[in-house]
């Protein structure tokens, strides 16, 4: 995973904090299904999404809200979530910690006599996470349609379904046939298909990358830039297991760093326990959305009136920039993803 995911628990503090929208505090409190309300495992629902036909079945919900604690909230979270909503969420929660809690490179930072706010305040923050989403999905979509145009894993899991019944004949890997995953499934659901959290199945867009981790990665790289990563969240909590409260969490210390990571992860990921993605589709995505990141962040750098030294960051590799008004190689978009 990426740097300091493995500190604390899995879902990201920026996912269970209270908000404020305005005057108003939000518990994230959220609609999620119940266990095992899985879809498209019969063949002949499954070809009739294939063929554009609505979905035979429809997504079983939870009637109470709940903090997220599994997989299956997670994966209902990024089912119909608005594309930046999470990380818009993230600002919020991370301005309210006050001014130590900002990148030491803000000018206005140690000021005693002004505070940011058309630049370097609340609402560029919010103005540039919003813009790089934007962005981030156009090159995500050029990826998608122009370069690579990757199944997705339900129409792979029709493709070997029907390899194995000999209703067809595909080039898969041999390796796949030894998967303990395959009589599992068939004893479950009489299928070799892949149970889907959506009854809709996979969004109808080629898999690589993921959309929503192009988004991750640059509105992750976005709030890095503008605040401390090192700055250490104040009352942690976790889920109860039922996920009708929060729990104080006091086995390590979190940083918005890798709270951060843990969030753009969280999203990512999340569309890959739902079914509709593969690993390497969020791996490449939070690549290409920081990409995007640092190249916007690296243009604004000549338009401020402000003493401005240039935002510092870790990326996701590990490795530390800081973006001059010049942008280099190592901080392009790049044409195409491998």
């Amino acid at each position: 995973g990426l740097p300091g995911e493995d500190s604390g628990p899995m879902i990201s503090q920026l996912l269970w904090k209270p908000f404020n929208l305005g005057s108003t505090p939000f518990p994230q409190l959220y609609r999620t299904t119940v266990a095992g309300n899985d879809h498209l495992t019969g063949y002949q629902a499954w070809l009739g999404v294939q063929n554009g036909q609505p979905p035979a079945t429809a997504a079983t919900f939870d009637s109470t809200t709940r903090y997220i604690r599994n997989g299956r909230d997670l994966a209902e979270y990024v089912h119909t979530d608005y594309s930046f909503q999470a990380f818009s969420i993230a600002a919020q929660i991370l301005l309210g910690f006050g001014a130590a809690a900002l990148d030491d490179a803000n000018p206005y930072k140690t000021s005693g006599r002004q505070a940011g706010f058309a630049t370097f305040g609340s609402p560029h923050v919010h103005d540039l996470v919003a813009r790089v989403a934007a962005l981030a999905l156009k090159a995500a979509w050029y990826q998608k349609w122009q370069l690579h145009r990757r199944i997705r894993p339900e129409e792979y899991a029709g493709r070997l379904h029907n390899h194995i019944n000999r209703a067809a004949k595909y080039p898969l890997p041999d390796s796949l046939f030894s998967s303990l995953a395959l009589p599992a499934m068939f004893s479950k659901y009489g299928s070799y298909l892949l149970p889907m959290a959506y009854p809709e199945g996979c969004p109808v867009h080629p898999a690589y990358p993921g959309g929503h981790a192009t988004i991750a990665g640059a509105c992750t790289t976005v709030l890095k830039a503008f605040f401390n990563e090192s700055f250490v969240i104040p009352n942690p909590v976790v889920a109860s297991d039922d996920g009708l409260s929060l729990q104080p969490f006091t086995s390590a210390q979190l940083t918005i760093g890798t709270e951060l990571n843990k969030l753009a992860s969280n999203i990512a990921y999340g569309r890959d326990t739902a079914g509709v993605h593969w690993r390497t589709d969020e791996i490449a995505g939070l690549q290409l959305g920081e990409a995007v990141a640092l190249s916007v962040l690296t243009e604004f750098n000549s338009c401020y009136n402000e003493k401005f030294s240039g935002f510092t960051l870790t990326k996701f590799d590990g490795t530390t920039v800081t973006l001059n008004t010049q942008p280099d190689d190592s901080i392009r978009i790049p044409r195409r993803i491998a």
